[in-house]
């Protein structure tokens, strides 16, 4: 993934020379080449969530959208700068911490209708498979756990730049969706309207908007 650089600047190798990278066959495939600056920025990075929101959003009653967001949860991310297919992901959400700003819409998304919390206080997105689409849009394959059900999604993640902070950190920030049917999950409870449709739509957009920091300073 091209996640983590945009600009002129490289690092050098120890001998003077930019590091050379090894495109993976599908983003050969695709036309599409990686950066040869990614290969000063293989290394663990992790998500900031004072800068990030893992979010959703699903219409409602059919004329309106809920937006919500889940604000407690862990990540491991690697970038492989010589081999982008071989960068990864994992974050993992408790799902307790679903806050759409309606504290009794918050309690029953993470009841027993909807997310059960109480017996499923974990869910999990973790990346199977990388590949370079065009120069600033990757899809990442992986598989997304919900109620202990397993089924693979793709996300579409947009590169929007990096930079070093005042403090030494580098940081980089993407924007990352997929559209789910919930019931795939198991997440069938619904209302019907008087009109026939549907009070919650199956359909569920989940957004990733992430800022990553290196795992440690720069020195």
């Amino acid at each position: 993934m091209n996640l983590f650089h945009r600009g002129p600047s490289l690092r050098r190798s120890a001998s003077g020379t930019t590091a050379q990278l090894t495109a993976d066959p599908a983003d050969l495939a695709s036309g599409a080449v990686p950066d040869p600056a990614l290969a000063a920025l293989t290394g663990e990075w992790m998500i900031d969530p004072a800068h990030s929101r893992i979010g959703f959003s699903v219409r409602h009653a059919m004329v309106t959208t809920v937006r919500g967001a889940f604000t407690e949860y862990q990540s491991r991310l690697y970038f492989d700068g010589r081999n982008p297919a071989r960068s990864r992901a994992e974050i993992t959400l408790s799902t307790a911490s679903v806050d759409t700003g309606v504290e009794q819409r918050d309690a029953h998304l993470a009841g027993r209708d909807f997310l059960d919390s109480a017996a499923y206080p974990r869910m999990r997105f973790t990346s199977t498979a990388v590949q370079l689409a065009s120069p600033d849009v990757y899809r990442m394959t992986g598989d997304l756990t919900i109620k202990d059900v397993t089924r693979p999604v793709v996300l579409e993640l947009t590169y929007i730049g990096h930079v070093t902070d005042p403090f030494g950190y580098e940081r980089a920030g993407f924007d990352g969706t997929t559209t789910i049917d919930r019931s795939d999950w198991g997440l069938t409870y619904n209302a019907r309207l008087a009109e026939g449709g549907a009070m919650v739509s199956e359909k569920v957009r989940l957004q990733f908007d992430i800022a990553a920091i290196r795992a440690t300073p720069m020195g």
